[in-house]
């Protein structure tokens, strides 16, 4: 299936891909306004457990379909006006920082997650472990964000214009 359903032709797990790209830097801004203004750690905690499940299966399901379709490049000669060899060296520079911070992303959030789940209480309150866990959160929200935004670049320069 290459007309993935925001109509471009793109698979179906590019456009799910981008949809939880938009969707994944507002939740986590909410998480963080749950956690520094209300005070509400097991909300945030809960939020921010579902978010990196919700992206590892996104991501898991991605690769697959990436195997399925031989690869990005397969995708992109799909595309109805294909791309120059400028287009497409411009398209993998773009690409290949894309995958720096979505790899660096998961690693940082893992290692957020995973720290918190051991050394934060149950339930979760302020502990010797915050100012750790604050650190690594806000570089996990910068690389998630930058991920984001170069993710959707991707996208756009690959299959909308």
């Amino acid at each position: 299936m290459y007309t993935g359903f925001l109509g471009f032709r793109a698979t179906f797990m590019l456009d799910v891909v981008v949809c939880a790209l938009v969707g994944v830097v507002p939740t986590l801004l909410y998480s963080l306004y749950l956690v520094k203004v209300q005070r509400a750690y097991a909300l945030h905690r809960n939020i921010q457990v579902l978010l990196g499940l919700v992206l590892l299966v996104t991501v898991g399901l991605f690769e697959v379909d990436m195997r399925m379709h031989g690869g990005i490049r397969k995708i992109l000669e799909q595309r109805q006006i294909p791309l120059t060899s400028e287009q497409f060296a411009f398209f993998y520079k773009l690409l290949y920082v894309h995958l720096f911070f979505s790899v660096t992303t998961i690693f940082l959030w893992a290692a957020t997650l995973v720290l918190a789940l051991r050394h934060i209480p149950n339930p979760p309150t302020p502990c010797a472990h915050s100012t750790l866990h604050k650190r690594l959160g806000w570089l996990s929200t910068v690389d998630i964000t930058l991920t984001s935004v170069t993710g959707l670049m991707v996208y756009y320069f690959g299959f909308v214009v």
